[in-house]
């Protein structure tokens, strides 16, 4: 599946509190009604949580401020999603969405990326879902490689040596679920961005992570020794001070699967 991830900033003058409900009570529907036209096969919005997301980075050092939501879109293939938007009625729904998008979000300063997923720790049924009233989180991680790699080098380390370190200590670290995203289809990237005028540099991907909060913060020895391998291999193809993470809630307003 090809799956479009849109990180997105507030609008000036507003709250994060104010973004995430009109983005849920008047864009969602919008975008759910034209779902099936588009060809959608799911889409979630992720909205961040009001958690002190200062404590998150800890050794990694300054990060990028966390982004205030994701929109997260699914089709079934690359060609699938072309076949949508590419006729009249797929370009006159893309201007009506961005229309709407200037209503509550500064899209300059947003940013959007094509890619794909590689499940990593993942159960069976795919029925994992941080909502609202769970006291499941989602952790989202989107990150940028360091400058001596190209994006290439930096996702094969990520998928390769990273992916398997994670794996390994996914009980002790709490990980119910966990996968990352490669940023991929670099040419619809660029025109997405283009036609919102971001200002901002695309992610080389980005890593989300279910877990219960019950299991975040846990003093045990197991979990703190987990924590320090994740750090110190991460240092090996994350370019910190350009990435970010933040805890977030999911709700889901299509679903096709």
């Amino acid at each position: 599946m090809l799956r479009l991830t849109f990180l997105l900033r507030r609008k000036e003058g507003m709250s994060r509190a104010e973004m995430q409900d009109y983005w849920l009570n008047v864009h969602g529907p919008l975008v759910s009604a034209h779902a099936g036209q588009a060809k959608m096969l799911r889409y979630v919005q992720v909205h961040t949580t009001d958690d002190d997301h200062s404590r998150l980075p800890g050794r990694r050092g300054e990060m990028e401020e966390p982004y205030d939501g994701v929109a997260e879109v699914w089709w079934e293939s690359r060609d699938s999603m072309l076949e949508a938007m590419r006729t009249d009625a797929g370009r006159e729904f893309d201007r009506l969405l961005l229309r709407d998008e200037l209503n509550f979000a500064d899209i300059e300063r947003s940013v959007a990326y094509y890619g794909y997923e590689l499940p990593q720790v993942n159960p069976t049924p795919e029925n994992i879902v941080a909502t609202d009233r769970s006291s499941l989180i989602k952790l989202y991680f989107p990150l940028r490689h360091l400058g001596s790699q190209t994006i290439e080098e930096a996702q094969w380390y990520w998928r390769t040596h990273h992916g398997p370190v994670i794996r390994r200590q996914a009980q002790s670290s709490g990980i119910l679920r966990y996968q990352q995203v490669h940023a991929d289809e670099h040419p619809f990237t660029a025109a997405i961005n283009r036609s919102r005028n971001s200002a901002v540099e695309p992610y080389t991907g980005h890593a989300e992570v279910w877990m219960d909060r019950s299991a975040m913060g846990n003093a045990i020895p197991e979990n703190r020794a987990a924590s320090r391998r994740a750090y110190e291999d991460e240092a090996n193809f994350i370019d910190f001070a350009r990435s970010t993470m933040f805890l977030a809630k999911e709700h889901v307003m299509v679903d096709h699967r």
